[in-house]
């Protein structure tokens, strides 16, 4: 688990999609690290912005597939909240 300062775990606040292309940078970087084997402070930079790179095109296929943005602004605790929800309410409408 990532943490900043005072503990807190900013993954927990991604939503599936915003976690997945995280990853997707950081696969992505540590791949192509293995293949140039980068041997100074800048090229590893390069390298990490290479990562970035391919979840960046892959964000803006998804965001051109779906019609809409991956990131947002709710975290994902309260969109999983609001989906409970929404699944409570059709599965018994009378109690909301």
């Amino acid at each position: 688990m990532v943490f900043f300062r005072g503990g807190y775990r900013w993954r927990v606040n991604m939503t599936n999609a915003e976690l997945v292309l995280n990853m997707l940078a950081e696969l992505s970087a540590t791949e192509i690290s293995k293949e140039k084997q980068p041997g100074t402070f800048e090229a590893n930079r390069r390298v990490a912005g290479e990562g970035g790179t391919v979840a960046k095109v892959a964000r803006d296929q998804l965001e051109k597939a779906t019609g809409r943005k991956v990131i947002s602004s709710e975290n994902a605790a309260t969109i999983r909240r609001l989906n409970l929800l929404t699944v409570i309410k059709h599965c018994n409408p009378t109690h909301m």
